[in-house]
Protein backbone atom coordinates (compact mmCIF):
# COMPACT_ATOMS: atom_id res chain seq x y z
CA UNK A 1 0.00 0.00 0.00
CA UNK A 2 1.59 3.12 -0.75
CA UNK A 3 1.78 6.05 1.68
CA UNK A 4 -0.89 8.50 0.10
CA UNK A 5 -3.45 5.34 0.23
CA UNK A 6 -2.54 4.99 3.90
CA UNK A 7 -3.26 8.80 4.14
CA UNK A 8 -6.27 8.54 2.76
CA UNK A 9 -6.95 5.52 5.24
CA UNK A 10 -6.66 7.27 8.30
CA UNK A 11 -8.39 10.33 7.00
CA UNK A 12 -11.42 8.36 6.63
CA UNK A 13 -11.35 6.57 9.87
CA UNK A 14 -10.66 10.33 11.58
CA UNK A 15 -13.57 11.46 9.56
CA UNK A 16 -16.12 8.91 11.05
CA UNK A 17 -14.84 10.14 14.41
CA UNK A 18 -17.01 13.67 13.69
CA UNK A 19 -20.34 12.18 14.94
CA UNK A 20 -18.32 10.66 18.62
CA UNK A 21 -19.03 12.73 21.93
CA UNK A 22 -16.60 13.29 24.65
CA UNK A 23 -17.13 10.95 28.01
CA UNK A 24 -19.99 12.56 29.90
CA UNK A 25 -17.69 14.46 32.79
CA UNK A 26 -16.03 16.46 29.77
CA UNK A 27 -19.17 17.39 28.29
CA UNK A 28 -20.25 18.93 31.77
CA UNK A 29 -16.57 19.92 32.03
CA UNK A 30 -17.20 22.07 28.91
CA UNK A 31 -20.54 23.36 29.85
CA UNK A 32 -19.06 24.75 32.91
CA UNK A 33 -16.07 26.44 31.44
CA UNK A 34 -18.32 28.45 29.05
CA UNK A 35 -20.45 29.14 32.46
CA UNK A 36 -23.30 27.77 30.49
CA UNK A 37 -26.36 26.38 32.77
CA UNK A 38 -27.97 23.21 31.25
CA UNK A 39 -31.07 24.99 30.34
CA UNK A 40 -28.73 27.16 28.12
CA UNK A 41 -27.50 24.08 26.45
CA UNK A 42 -31.21 22.78 26.57
CA UNK A 43 -32.38 25.67 24.67
CA UNK A 44 -29.72 26.07 21.89
CA UNK A 45 -29.94 22.17 20.96
CA UNK A 46 -33.56 22.22 21.35
CA UNK A 47 -34.26 19.81 24.39
CA UNK A 48 -35.40 19.89 27.58
CA UNK A 49 -32.76 20.52 30.47
CA UNK A 50 -33.28 16.90 31.79
CA UNK A 51 -32.06 15.47 28.67
CA UNK A 52 -28.51 17.56 29.20
CA UNK A 53 -29.24 16.61 32.56
CA UNK A 54 -28.86 12.93 31.17
CA UNK A 55 -26.40 13.21 29.06
CA UNK A 56 -23.69 14.91 31.30
CA UNK A 57 -24.47 11.84 33.50
CA UNK A 58 -23.70 9.33 30.81
CA UNK A 59 -27.74 7.86 31.16
CA UNK A 60 -28.62 8.58 27.58
CA UNK A 61 -27.06 9.99 24.14
CA UNK A 62 -28.93 12.74 22.26
CA UNK A 63 -30.32 11.38 19.28
CA UNK A 64 -30.75 13.42 15.57
CA UNK A 65 -30.90 16.24 14.49
CA UNK A 66 -30.15 17.68 18.61
CA UNK A 67 -26.57 15.29 18.62
CA UNK A 68 -25.73 17.03 15.51
CA UNK A 69 -26.32 20.60 17.38
CA UNK A 70 -24.85 19.00 20.51
CA UNK A 71 -21.66 17.89 18.77
CA UNK A 72 -21.34 21.18 17.79
CA UNK A 73 -21.86 23.25 20.29
CA UNK A 74 -18.82 20.43 22.52
CA UNK A 75 -16.58 20.92 19.63
CA UNK A 76 -16.71 24.97 19.80
CA UNK A 77 -16.45 24.63 23.54
CA UNK A 78 -13.59 22.61 23.27
CA UNK A 79 -11.82 24.56 20.76
CA UNK A 80 -12.84 27.78 23.24
CA UNK A 81 -11.83 25.92 26.20
CA UNK A 82 -9.38 23.51 25.55
CA UNK A 83 -8.10 23.03 29.10
CA UNK A 84 -11.76 21.88 29.98
CA UNK A 85 -12.15 18.96 27.20
CA UNK A 86 -9.42 17.03 29.30
CA UNK A 87 -10.23 14.40 31.47
CA UNK A 88 -9.22 15.70 34.72
CA UNK A 89 -6.03 14.47 36.74
CA UNK A 90 -8.19 12.11 38.99
CA UNK A 91 -8.96 9.76 35.85
CA UNK A 92 -7.28 6.79 36.82
CA UNK A 93 -4.35 6.69 33.34
CA UNK A 94 -2.20 3.91 32.43
CA UNK A 95 0.76 4.88 33.57
CA UNK A 96 -0.61 5.86 37.09
CA UNK A 97 0.70 4.11 39.72
CA UNK A 98 -1.03 1.68 42.03
CA UNK A 99 -2.83 2.43 45.05
CA UNK A 100 -6.09 3.35 46.69
CA UNK A 101 -7.55 6.46 44.70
Amino acid sequence: MSDPDRLKRVDALLDGLDDVLPPPRVRAQLRLAANLTQQDVADAVGVKRLAVVRWELGKSNPRRPQRTAYIHLLKRLAERFPEAAELDEGMPTPTSEGGSG
